[in-house]
């Protein structure tokens, strides 16, 4: 699971928040696939070097989905920066995932 941290150029007084990420997915079906690399593509773009992605598969550990009520998949959950937020789809729609995030663009 790629870990980022912040980089070490950035004075901490304009250090931006870190955010957690947690996709959960039902298997690496395509949509799953299609889900984690639009997500990859968007927190490269718009918060590189300061977030981290969690992929929770249902099938491995169904148990999981009761913490953060998960409904449908897959669906993406930010649990940090609060307050929680939660997407469901493939997150092929840039802006409706950045204003769903709360994430403004850079």
């Amino acid at each position: 699971m790629p870990k980022k941290t912040r980089p070490d150029t950035v004075p901490p007084s304009q250090t931006p928040e870190f955010w957690q990420l947690r996709l959960y997915v039902a298997g690496m079906t395509a949509r799953a696939v299609a889900a984690f690399d639009n997500l990859k593509r968007l927190c490269e773009e718009h918060l590189a070097g300061y977030y981290e992605i969690e992929i929770i598969d249902l099938l491995e550990n169904p148990k999981l989905a009761a913490g953060d009520q998960i409904l449908a998949v897959p669906t993406l959950v930010r649990k940090l920066p609060p307050p929680m937020k939660k997407i469901i789809g493939d997150l092929s729609n840039e802006e409706r995932v950045l204003v769903g995030l709360d994430l403004r663009p850079r």
